[in-house]
């Protein structure tokens, strides 16, 4: 049966080790489905998500909140060697901005 408003983030590859599709779900990483072709994979995994959502409910464990229903404040820590954080803020400095700026523009390249 398949989920009722399923908004979890699904992705289909290649498999070259396997010879066959691969589909895989960001919010169930330990879950993925063979098939000879991407929908295959596709609809394969989603039945599984479903089962394990169903289970879950069941038995009152935690369903993980779909990615795309969730909240981002933009704001994340990231730890940096301190010879990195002394060579980003001299190229801060250099090109007149934050070194938040810099990071954040050196992220979405």
């Amino acid at each position: 049966m398949p989920l009722k408003n399923d908004r979890y983030t699904y992705r289909t590859t290649w498999s070259e080790e396997d010879h066959e599709y691969v589909a895989l779900c960001a919010e169930f990483p330990s879950l993925n489905w063979l098939a000879t072709s991407p929908e295959a994979a596709l609809k394969g995994l989603r039945k599984v998500v479903a089962e394990v959502v169903a289970d879950l409910a069941a038995s009152g464990g935690p369903i993980p909140e779909p990615l795309a229903t969730k909240t981002f404040s933009g704001k994340f820590m990231v730890r940096v060697p301190p010879d990195v954080h002394r060579r980003l803020t001299r190229e801060a400095q250099e090109e007149g901005v934050s070194l938040n700026r810099l990071a954040s523009a050196k992220l979405t390249q």
